[in-house]
């Protein structure tokens, strides 16, 4: 389910985050699955638990996960409220490096091309 890239500059537990982040998205896991506990994510990965209760708690801040005490950690239904913010940082990031792909002189339609394929990848998945 999650792996682990040891070369990878970033800190572990934003690995993790960022992989639970795309099962989400990829529709991998969905709504009120469970994901593993804290000990059986650190046994799997060999790494320390408390690794893994930050990306938890960060992702619980995030909205992604919520937990149910006793019972464990389960998928959050999208939160209409917290998705503005991120939201809109995600799109000044979309300006940014469509602003840069300017700059190294790409095409306008291969940009609208890329966008365009990655939502029909999404809506023929649905």
């Amino acid at each position: 389910m999650i792996q682990l890239d040891f070369k990878d500059p970033r800190p572990i537990y934003e690995q993790i985050k960022d992989k639970i982040k795309e099962l989400v998205i990829t529709g991998a896991v969905e709504t009120d699955d469970k994901i593993p506990s804290v000990r059986e994510l650190a046994q799997t990965l060999t790494i320390n638990p408390n690794t893994i209760q930050k990306a938890y708690k960060d992702l619980e801040a995030e909205g992604i996960i919520y937990s149910v005490k006793g019972k464990g950690n389960f998928i959050a239904p999208l939160d209409k409220s917290s998705v503005d913010p991120r939201r809109k940082e995600l799109l000044l990031i979309i300006q940014k490096t469509v602003e840069e792909l300017i700059f190294l002189h790409t095409p306008q339609q291969a940009v609208i091309d890329i966008i365009y394929n990655t939502y029909s990848k999404k809506e023929a998945s649905q």
